[in-house]
């Protein structure tokens, strides 16, 4: 088997889930910053290949996509894959150290929280959907479709 398109195939399916979720991919820094400046509330996805960790994040930000209170906007990068775009990203949530996957809520493009690989990652889904959950109540609006 062709190493390179097995890791190939994770990532494409990894990218694919996310965005079918709702998600807008951001793949360079100007992307990430043209997004995370803007007023309102921003939800990214740090998404990862991670096996473990990164089965448990992707359903669980898939699941948040139709929470009652909800983020102005819903975004992702890609760990390990848009590298750019993810260092950008990560210089917005201060004080808390590269973590993927992940979760970050920023309004005005500060952060106001995060959800990282340690409380994702040997956890069940639900724990982090908990978790977002959270979050969502208390720094996001109730958004009627």
């Amino acid at each position: 088997m062709d190493f390179n398109f097995f890791i190939n195939d994770v990532v494409q399916t990894a990218r694919q889930e996310i965005v079918e979720a709702g998600y807008q991919e951001l793949k360079t820094a100007e992307e990430v910053d043209d997004v995370l400046k803007q007023e309102g509330t921003t939800f990214v996805m740090i998404n990862s290949v991670c096996g473990c960790a990164g089965g448990i994040a992707r359903p669980a930000a898939a699941y948040m996509k139709n929470y009652e209170n909800r983020p102005d906007r819903f975004v992702t990068v890609f760990a390990g894959q848009d590298k750019e775009a993810t260092a950008r990203a990560r210089e917005y949530f201060t004080g808390y150290a590269p973590s993927s996957p992940s979760f970050a809520l920023l309004k005005d493009g500060k952060i106001l929280t995060m959800v990282e690989r340690h409380e994702i990652e040997g956890h069940e889904p639900i724990q982090v959907v908990q978790k977002l959950e959270k979050a969502f109540d208390e720094y996001c609006q109730k958004n009627v479709q």
